[in-house]
């Protein structure tokens, strides 16, 4: 790893060369190495990352010498860290390296997880502004760092090879895993376009902020109920005009799918994950006793319809989702665990059919859907917590908290977006009540 942060800086004065990663089948045993090899001078992962690296990281600034020897000591600082589980006294109580590297990249970002904030990077959003140069810098360096790990996470993929007598030959070669190739690319990309996206914010704009305490006698109008603790958004009088709204517009749609890709990704890295003994254990013997006679009898009625239900629930507070949430979780699972130990005795039989357990099952995963749709910034579930803390795969967990933080970060810009569409949304109708628009809200803009 020093080698190859050494290595980064030494290519810095040179020319860069564009370097084409090659693909190949999909077949093949994964292996997983932390410690990288003493030969991986010819590895052109290494190498592409150094050119990424000096891209994104800006590191012409600052005296060379300096800045190598100040980031190897951070950086051994971190990995040291890490190698250790977290527990740097050495007494071997740290976590399991998996675990280690997701709360190293929750911690970089300062999301909140499990009631959690880590303030550092982004923490949370309370205005639409660029991240300050450093933080931005800080955040690209450290976290090229902790994405270097995935690297040496290979699989075997057979190649086709000519001898020195052109014999054709087929031998197996490393490649990254798979699921690192599909993903850490696109998560990437999702990273630029947010940072992208606020630091659009910084250009001049129609609308600024104001902290309570700045004006007693302002008018709270415009905060929402649950935005209580942001500042206060002001537009003008007349509100925005329409090529700023449009362009507010176009941010949120663009954010949105930075949000719902980062929410399948999410989704798609946790399903792969292993459930632990110990959720399965604590769950409930039976749907009924996880859900609640009133929430059962509404799913195992014979007509149902899943939006209608969720309309009829108490959804005020976020604790309520949540609990809602980990219920429905819960009784999918108990549901599958029925159905595949359907044969032979088991303590999760009942009276019921499998075939009327798989339609309560499917009716149970498509309410949990709608409900993902609907609050996507609602916390981790339990079965989701337990998940992350016991899983061993260092690859899982780099996708998965990677994944994780950018859907905050994507919701949290989103919200602040129609924080200010609110705000001219409300001060275009107070604009048209006091002219009197006689119904008529197109010279406004008012839908």
């Amino acid at each position: 790893m020093i080698r190859t942060l050494t290595r980064r800086y030494t290519l810095r004065t040179s020319s860069s060369c564009n370097r084409t990663r090659m693909s190949s089948d999909n077949s093949g045993k994964y292996h997983q190495n932390l410690i990288p090899d003493a030969n991986d001078d010819d590895d052109g992962m290494d190498i592409r990352n150094e050119e990424q690296s000096m891209v994104h990281q800006n590191v012409g600034a600052g005296t060379p010498h300096h800045d190598l020897q100040s980031d190897m000591e951070m950086m051994k600082e971190r990995f040291a860290k890490l190698l250790l589980g977290e527990d740097m006294s050495g007494g071997g109580k740290g976590v399991y390296s998996a675990l280690a590297l997701s709360n190293a990249v929750t911690n970089l970002a300062g999301i909140m997880v499990a009631n959690y904030i880590a303030a550092s990077i982004f923490g949370e959003k309370g205005k639409l502004e660029p991240l300050a140069p450093e933080r931005k810098a800080r955040w690209r360096k450290e976290m090229d760092w902790l994405l270097s790990v995935t690297d040496h996470i290979v699989e075997f993929v057979p190649s086709q090879q000519i001898s020195k007598d052109g014999t054709n030959m087929e031998v197996m070669v490393t490649r990254q895993r798979s699921d690192l190739l599909a993903n850490i690319p696109g998560l990437l990309k999702l990273d630029a376009i947010l940072i992208e996206t606020l630091d659009n914010f910084g250009q001049e704009q129609e609308f600024w902020y104001v902290s309570k305490n700045e004006n007693q006698d302002i008018d709270n109008s415009s905060q929402r109920d649950d935005k209580w603790w942001h500042p206060i958004v002001k537009v003008p009088e007349n509100g925005l005009s329409e090529t700023s709204r449009k362009r507010l517009q176009y941010q949120k749609e663009s954010v949105n799918q930075v949000l719902k890709a980062a929410m399948n990704i999410n989704a798609q890295v946790l399903s792969e994950i292993q459930i632990p003994e110990s959720y399965i254990d604590s769950l409930p013997k039976n749907g009924r006793e996880s859900l609640g006679d009133s929430i059962y009898k509404s799913i195992t009625v014979d007509s149902f319809d899943p939006l209608q239900f969720l309309s009829a629930m108490d959804f005020s507070t976020e604790h309520k989702v949540l609990d809602f949430k980990n219920r429905i979780e819960a009784s999918i699972l108990i549901w599958k665990r029925k159905m595949n130990q359907k044969d032979g005795w088991n303590p999760w039989g009942s009276g019921i059919s499998s075939g009327k357990r798989e339609l309560f099952e499917v009716r149970a995963e498509t309410i949990l859907l709608l409900l993902k749709q609907q609050f996507p910034g609602v916390a981790q579930s339990s079965l989701d917590i337990s998940k992350i803390q016991e899983n061993r795969d260092v690859g899982l967990a780099i996708q998965e908290s990677y994944s994780r933080v950018l859907e905050s970060l994507a919701f949290s810009v989103m919200s602040r977006i129609e924080d200010v569409l609110h705000a001219d949304s409300l001060t275009r109708t107070l604009r048209c009540s006091e002219i009197d628009c006689s119904g008529d809200t197109d010279t406004l803009g008012i839908q």
